[in-house]
Protein backbone atom coordinates (compact mmCIF):
# COMPACT_ATOMS: atom_id res chain seq x y z
CA UNK A 1 0.00 0.00 0.00
CA UNK A 2 2.84 2.18 0.55
CA UNK A 3 4.12 3.29 -2.98
CA UNK A 4 7.55 4.14 -2.80
CA UNK A 5 10.91 4.04 -1.02
CA UNK A 6 12.49 5.40 2.23
CA UNK A 7 15.19 7.36 3.90
CA UNK A 8 16.01 7.87 7.79
CA UNK A 9 18.27 10.24 9.40
CA UNK A 10 21.24 10.16 11.34
CA UNK A 11 22.72 6.77 12.00
CA UNK A 12 23.84 6.50 16.05
CA UNK A 13 25.62 4.17 17.75
CA UNK A 14 29.24 2.05 16.46
CA UNK A 15 28.00 0.48 13.30
CA UNK A 16 29.07 2.17 10.18
CA UNK A 17 27.59 5.25 8.97
CA UNK A 18 24.48 4.83 6.12
CA UNK A 19 24.45 5.62 2.70
CA UNK A 20 23.29 9.64 1.58
CA UNK A 21 20.45 7.80 -0.13
CA UNK A 22 19.25 5.80 3.00
CA UNK A 23 19.42 9.29 4.86
CA UNK A 24 16.30 11.50 4.65
CA UNK A 25 15.65 14.54 6.81
CA UNK A 26 12.42 14.48 8.85
CA UNK A 27 11.20 17.42 6.67
CA UNK A 28 11.47 15.47 3.14
CA UNK A 29 10.41 12.50 4.27
CA UNK A 30 6.86 14.40 5.35
CA UNK A 31 7.68 15.93 1.21
CA UNK A 32 7.97 13.00 -0.38
CA UNK A 33 5.10 11.10 1.39
CA UNK A 34 2.91 13.85 0.60
CA UNK A 35 4.14 13.65 -3.07
CA UNK A 36 3.55 10.08 -3.04
CA UNK A 37 0.02 10.10 -1.54
CA UNK A 38 0.92 8.19 1.12
CA UNK A 39 -1.97 7.94 1.67
CA UNK A 40 -4.73 9.58 0.17
CA UNK A 41 -6.36 10.53 3.38
CA UNK A 42 -3.38 10.70 5.77
CA UNK A 43 -4.29 14.44 6.81
CA UNK A 44 -8.02 12.94 7.39
CA UNK A 45 -6.67 10.82 10.10
CA UNK A 46 -6.59 10.82 14.01
CA UNK A 47 -2.40 11.83 14.81
CA UNK A 48 -1.53 8.17 16.82
CA UNK A 49 -2.51 6.82 13.31
CA UNK A 50 -0.71 9.48 11.05
CA UNK A 51 2.47 9.02 13.63
CA UNK A 52 2.30 5.34 13.34
CA UNK A 53 1.63 5.23 9.27
CA UNK A 54 4.57 7.98 9.13
CA UNK A 55 6.50 5.43 11.03
CA UNK A 56 5.92 2.50 8.84
CA UNK A 57 6.50 4.89 5.64
CA UNK A 58 9.70 5.86 6.71
CA UNK A 59 10.85 2.23 7.69
CA UNK A 60 9.49 1.00 4.24
CA UNK A 61 11.15 3.94 2.01
CA UNK A 62 14.09 3.34 4.10
CA UNK A 63 14.23 -0.30 2.63
CA UNK A 64 13.77 0.58 -0.52
CA UNK A 65 16.34 3.69 -0.79
CA UNK A 66 18.86 1.32 -0.07
CA UNK A 67 18.33 -1.37 -1.94
CA UNK A 68 17.70 0.78 -5.17
CA UNK A 69 20.44 3.64 -4.39
CA UNK A 70 23.07 2.52 -1.91
CA UNK A 71 26.50 1.18 -3.74
CA UNK A 72 25.50 -2.05 -5.13
CA UNK A 73 28.35 -3.93 -3.53
CA UNK A 74 27.05 -2.62 -0.24
CA UNK A 75 23.31 -3.07 -0.28
CA UNK A 76 22.85 -6.98 0.94
CA UNK A 77 25.27 -5.76 3.72
CA UNK A 78 23.53 -2.68 4.47
CA UNK A 79 20.47 -4.90 4.38
CA UNK A 80 21.45 -7.51 6.36
CA UNK A 81 22.34 -4.65 9.29
CA UNK A 82 18.71 -3.25 8.62
CA UNK A 83 17.36 -6.89 9.59
CA UNK A 84 19.77 -7.29 12.77
CA UNK A 85 18.44 -3.48 14.01
CA UNK A 86 14.36 -4.84 13.39
CA UNK A 87 15.14 -8.26 15.83
CA UNK A 88 17.26 -5.79 18.59
CA UNK A 89 13.84 -3.90 18.38
CA UNK A 90 11.57 -6.98 18.68
CA UNK A 91 14.21 -8.46 21.76
CA UNK A 92 13.16 -5.23 23.49
CA UNK A 93 14.77 -2.50 25.96
CA UNK A 94 17.19 -4.97 28.04
CA UNK A 95 18.58 -5.74 24.56
CA UNK A 96 22.29 -3.97 24.06
CA UNK A 97 22.95 -2.62 21.27
CA UNK A 98 19.76 -0.63 20.80
CA UNK A 99 18.74 -0.50 17.05
CA UNK A 100 20.87 1.93 15.49
CA UNK A 101 19.43 3.01 12.65
CA UNK A 102 16.39 5.83 13.45
CA UNK A 103 13.98 4.29 10.91
CA UNK A 104 13.86 1.36 12.89
CA UNK A 105 14.05 2.80 16.25
CA UNK A 106 11.10 5.01 14.99
CA UNK A 107 8.98 1.91 14.75
CA UNK A 108 9.06 1.20 18.73
CA UNK A 109 5.62 3.06 19.43
CA UNK A 110 4.06 0.58 16.31
CA UNK A 111 5.30 -2.30 17.63
CA UNK A 112 4.68 -1.98 20.89
CA UNK A 113 0.92 -0.40 20.52
CA UNK A 114 0.12 -2.02 17.52
CA UNK A 115 1.09 -5.69 18.28
CA UNK A 116 2.64 -6.27 14.85
CA UNK A 117 4.50 -9.05 14.53
CA UNK A 118 8.20 -8.84 12.57
CA UNK A 119 7.55 -10.83 9.78
CA UNK A 120 6.02 -8.00 7.84
CA UNK A 121 8.42 -5.62 8.30
CA UNK A 122 11.29 -9.08 7.57
CA UNK A 123 9.37 -9.53 4.18
CA UNK A 124 9.73 -5.62 3.01
CA UNK A 125 13.93 -6.40 4.10
CA UNK A 126 13.82 -9.72 1.66
CA UNK A 127 12.35 -7.90 -0.99
CA UNK A 128 15.15 -5.52 -1.28
CA UNK A 129 17.27 -8.36 -1.27
CA UNK A 130 15.55 -10.14 -3.54
CA UNK A 131 16.24 -7.37 -5.77
CA UNK A 132 19.51 -7.41 -6.07
CA UNK A 133 19.45 -10.90 -8.00
CA UNK A 134 16.47 -11.26 -9.72
CA UNK A 135 15.93 -8.55 -12.34
CA UNK A 136 13.06 -10.30 -13.96
CA UNK A 137 9.83 -12.56 -13.99
CA UNK A 138 8.78 -15.58 -16.37
CA UNK A 139 5.38 -15.50 -15.27
CA UNK A 140 2.36 -12.70 -13.61
CA UNK A 141 2.23 -15.52 -10.95
CA UNK A 142 6.32 -15.13 -10.45
CA UNK A 143 4.98 -11.17 -9.77
CA UNK A 144 2.59 -11.78 -7.69
CA UNK A 145 5.13 -13.70 -5.66
CA UNK A 146 7.84 -11.06 -5.44
CA UNK A 147 4.44 -8.70 -4.05
CA UNK A 148 4.04 -11.01 -1.73
CA UNK A 149 7.44 -9.75 -0.22
CA UNK A 150 7.41 -6.02 -1.36
CA UNK A 151 4.28 -5.05 -0.86
CA UNK A 152 1.81 -7.38 0.78
CA UNK A 153 3.45 -7.03 3.92
CA UNK A 154 2.72 -2.92 4.19
CA UNK A 155 -0.91 -3.46 3.97
CA UNK A 156 -0.91 -6.29 6.77
CA UNK A 157 0.68 -3.63 9.19
CA UNK A 158 -2.07 -0.92 7.88
CA UNK A 159 -4.59 -3.52 9.78
CA UNK A 160 -2.59 -4.54 12.65
CA UNK A 161 -2.34 -0.35 13.09
CA UNK A 162 -5.90 0.38 12.92
CA UNK A 163 -6.27 -2.95 15.32
CA UNK A 164 -8.52 -4.30 12.53
CA UNK A 165 -6.23 -7.50 11.63
CA UNK A 166 -7.96 -10.75 10.97
CA UNK A 167 -6.89 -13.62 8.34
CA UNK A 168 -9.92 -12.58 5.82
CA UNK A 169 -8.71 -9.10 5.91
CA UNK A 170 -5.58 -9.75 5.60
CA UNK A 171 -6.50 -11.99 1.90
CA UNK A 172 -8.35 -8.91 0.89
CA UNK A 173 -5.71 -6.49 1.60
CA UNK A 174 -3.23 -8.63 -0.42
CA UNK A 175 -4.81 -8.55 -3.14
CA UNK A 176 -5.04 -4.70 -2.76
CA UNK A 177 -1.66 -4.27 -2.67
CA UNK A 178 -0.34 -6.42 -4.98
CA UNK A 179 -2.36 -4.56 -7.27
CA UNK A 180 -1.46 -1.06 -6.18
CA UNK A 181 2.58 -2.54 -6.77
CA UNK A 182 1.97 -4.06 -10.21
CA UNK A 183 0.08 -0.75 -11.15
CA UNK A 184 3.04 0.99 -9.95
CA UNK A 185 5.69 -1.17 -12.39
CA UNK A 186 3.35 -0.56 -15.42
CA UNK A 187 3.81 3.10 -14.54
CA UNK A 188 7.52 2.91 -14.05
CA UNK A 189 9.00 0.27 -17.05
CA UNK A 190 10.40 2.95 -19.09
CA UNK A 191 12.41 3.90 -15.62
CA UNK A 192 13.12 0.29 -14.20
CA UNK A 193 14.51 -0.99 -17.68
CA UNK A 194 16.42 2.03 -17.11
CA UNK A 195 17.91 -0.07 -13.64
CA UNK A 196 18.37 -3.09 -15.37
CA UNK A 197 14.68 -4.56 -14.14
CA UNK A 198 12.23 -5.52 -15.97
CA UNK A 199 8.65 -6.15 -13.49
CA UNK A 200 6.84 -7.40 -17.23
CA UNK A 201 6.26 -10.89 -17.14
CA UNK A 202 8.62 -12.27 -20.26
CA UNK A 203 5.56 -15.10 -20.91
CA UNK A 204 3.81 -11.84 -21.48
CA UNK A 205 6.07 -9.90 -23.24
CA UNK A 206 6.75 -12.46 -25.59
CA UNK A 207 3.20 -13.67 -26.21
CA UNK A 208 2.20 -10.25 -27.26
CA UNK A 209 5.55 -10.26 -29.67
CA UNK A 210 7.69 -7.74 -27.95
CA UNK A 211 11.19 -7.90 -26.47
CA UNK A 212 13.38 -6.11 -23.47
CA UNK A 213 14.66 -3.99 -26.78
CA UNK A 214 11.37 -2.35 -27.23
CA UNK A 215 11.18 -0.93 -23.67
CA UNK A 216 14.14 1.27 -24.60
CA UNK A 217 12.03 3.25 -27.22
CA UNK A 218 11.09 6.63 -26.79
CA UNK A 219 7.35 5.64 -27.53
CA UNK A 220 5.21 2.20 -27.38
CA UNK A 221 4.71 0.08 -30.14
CA UNK A 222 1.26 -0.84 -30.39
CA UNK A 223 2.24 -4.51 -29.84
CA UNK A 224 3.72 -3.49 -26.17
CA UNK A 225 0.45 -1.07 -25.58
CA UNK A 226 -1.58 -3.85 -25.94
CA UNK A 227 0.57 -6.06 -23.85
CA UNK A 228 0.46 -2.74 -20.88
CA UNK A 229 -3.46 -2.89 -21.36
CA UNK A 230 -3.79 -6.13 -20.53
CA UNK A 231 -1.66 -6.21 -17.58
CA UNK A 232 -3.74 -3.48 -16.30
CA UNK A 233 -6.74 -5.62 -16.93
CA UNK A 234 -5.51 -8.25 -14.40
CA UNK A 235 -4.32 -5.51 -12.21
CA UNK A 236 -8.40 -3.99 -12.05
CA UNK A 237 -9.70 -7.41 -11.34
CA UNK A 238 -7.01 -8.29 -8.59
CA UNK A 239 -7.76 -4.64 -7.29
CA UNK A 240 -11.53 -5.16 -7.08
CA UNK A 241 -11.04 -8.72 -5.50
CA UNK A 242 -9.62 -6.77 -2.36
CA UNK A 243 -12.48 -3.84 -2.65
CA UNK A 244 -14.72 -5.48 -0.32
CA UNK A 245 -12.36 -4.57 2.32
CA UNK A 246 -13.11 -1.22 2.67
CA UNK A 247 -16.87 -2.33 3.13
CA UNK A 248 -15.88 -3.96 6.79
CA UNK A 249 -14.08 -1.19 7.55
CA UNK A 250 -15.01 2.22 9.89
CA UNK A 251 -13.35 4.87 11.11
CA UNK A 252 -10.26 5.83 10.56
CA UNK A 253 -9.70 2.28 8.46
CA UNK A 254 -12.00 2.92 6.49
CA UNK A 255 -10.57 6.38 5.23
CA UNK A 256 -7.17 4.99 4.55
CA UNK A 257 -8.08 1.22 2.78
CA UNK A 258 -10.34 3.76 0.93
CA UNK A 259 -7.35 6.35 -0.04
CA UNK A 260 -5.21 3.01 -1.19
CA UNK A 261 -7.85 1.94 -3.67
CA UNK A 262 -8.53 5.27 -4.97
CA UNK A 263 -5.30 5.59 -5.97
CA UNK A 264 -4.82 2.06 -7.62
CA UNK A 265 -8.08 3.38 -9.62
CA UNK A 266 -7.14 6.26 -10.15
CA UNK A 267 -3.02 5.13 -11.73
CA UNK A 268 -5.36 2.34 -13.86
CA UNK A 269 -7.59 5.37 -15.49
CA UNK A 270 -4.35 7.32 -15.80
CA UNK A 271 -2.76 4.63 -17.59
CA UNK A 272 -6.17 4.73 -20.22
CA UNK A 273 -5.54 8.14 -20.47
CA UNK A 274 -1.95 7.38 -21.74
CA UNK A 275 -3.54 4.77 -24.10
CA UNK A 276 -0.59 2.47 -22.47
CA UNK A 277 2.24 4.29 -23.43
CA UNK A 278 4.28 4.08 -20.59
CA UNK A 279 7.72 5.31 -22.32
CA UNK A 280 6.80 8.46 -23.96
CA UNK A 281 5.10 9.45 -20.94
CA UNK A 282 4.75 7.93 -16.51
CA UNK A 283 1.27 8.33 -16.73
CA UNK A 284 0.17 9.41 -13.46
CA UNK A 285 -3.76 10.49 -11.78
CA UNK A 286 -4.27 14.14 -11.42
CA UNK A 287 -5.11 14.78 -7.72
CA UNK A 288 -8.79 15.62 -8.72
CA UNK A 289 -9.49 11.61 -10.14
CA UNK A 290 -8.00 10.35 -7.76
CA UNK A 291 -10.07 12.46 -4.94
CA UNK A 292 -13.19 11.31 -6.92
CA UNK A 293 -12.20 8.03 -6.88
CA UNK A 294 -11.74 8.26 -3.11
CA UNK A 295 -15.44 9.27 -2.56
CA UNK A 296 -16.42 7.09 -4.36
CA UNK A 297 -15.03 3.88 -2.34
CA UNK A 298 -16.02 5.83 0.93
CA UNK A 299 -19.51 5.82 0.01
CA UNK A 300 -19.57 2.44 -2.22
CA UNK A 301 -17.49 0.56 0.74
CA UNK A 302 -15.61 -0.90 -2.40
Amino acid sequence: MIRDRTGGGTVLGQQPAQPQAAVTPAGAMAAKAAAENFPVALRMLPRRYRNHLMAVYAFARTVDDIGDEAPPDERLGLLAGLREDVERLYAGPSQRPPPAHPAVRGLAGVVTDCAVPMRPFRDLIAANEQDQVVFRYQTFDDLLGYCQLSANPVGRIVLYVFGCYTPERAELSDAVCSALQVVEHLQDVAEDYRAGRVYLPLDDLHGHGCSEQDLACSTASPQLRTLIAAEAGRTATLLAAGAPLVGQLRGAARLAVAGYLAGGRAALAALADARYDVLAVTPWPSKGRTAAAFASALVRGR
